[in-house]
């Protein structure tokens, strides 16, 4: 994982280009007259009411701050606030930095360090909760377990045809961590999803061909038939995937 302080600088880049393309556009007279006095009048309301955050000096510090927050969230056991505060006003004020550009780098790859460290032994803790509940998953009577490691229960049968790996589905499904954070739901949307099976992951692939038209199973995926080392957004590198999958409709290649 590479860190830099670029990450902290990301709200001021969102801000500038803003300005910018505001910049870009032309006051145009109304019908009146100029509407630049106007303009300017506007420009200096604040851009919502919020309580306790009457000025737009106020409300931007706000938000910058939000999104600051949101950058270095993932951070937040290796920072201390008090001094970040302390760089942000050295900057700003134009005083000599604590840290030189030397040790802010020598700081920066010594926090990449732990935190790779850190993604690493919480990859290998996944790795072993998954192979522990998967093993005691195996051991359940409706539970099955094909040669790949993929494991399924069926919940309601289906009677319908079965999809192959040239078809497009149509199905409705709620994806899950193995600790029950649901990272992904077509059913909370309230919309079903269309796809390939060509173009999914490999667990899905092997799973919605165990299906027939009409069936809803539930599947657990190892990490390896999923996102593997990488992970892809909401989830972590090794996670283990839950889903709950209803085949409403198998789309054939030749139908499209």
């Amino acid at each position: 994982m590479k860190i830099s302080r670029s990450a902290l600088t990301l709200s001021a880049l969102a801000l500038a280009t803003t300005l910018g393309l505001s910049a870009c556009k032309k006051i145009e007279d109304g019908e009146g007259g100029s509407t630049a006095a106007t303009s300017a009048a506007g420009a200096n309301a604040p851009a919502v009411q919020v309580p306790g955050l009457k000025s737009n000096r106020e409300q931007v510090g706000y938000a910058i701050g939000l999104d600051l927050g949101n950058s270095i969230k993932p951070l937040e056991d290796e920072v201390d606030l008090d001094a970040m505060v302390r760089g942000i006003r050295d900057t700003l004020a134009g005083t000599e930095p604590k840290l030189n550009d030397e040790q802010v780098m020598q700081v920066m790859q010594g926090l990449a360090t732990r935190m790779q460290a850190r993604q690493a032994a919480e990859a290998q803790t996944r790795l072993d909760d998954e192979k522990k509940i998967l093993d005691e998953n195996a051991a359940r009577q409706n539970v099955q377990t094909t040669a790949s490691g993929l494991q399924y229960e069926v919940l309601t049968p289906g009677t319908g045809p079965t999809p192959t790996v040239n078809d497009r589905v149509r199905v409705h499904y709620e994806g899950k961590l193995l600790d029950g954070t649901v990272f992904d739901s077509s059913i909370q949307r309230g919309e079903p999803v269309e796809f390939a099976l060509g173009e999914i992951i490999p667990g899905w692939q092997e799973g919605l061909q165990l299906m027939q038209q009409g069936a809803k199973h539930r599947l657990w995926i190892p990490s390896s038939l999923g996102y593997g080392e990488q992970g892809a957004g909401p989830i972590p590198p090794n996670a283990a995937l839950q889903f709950e999958v209803e085949l409403i409709e198998v789309l054939p290649a030749a139908a499209q």
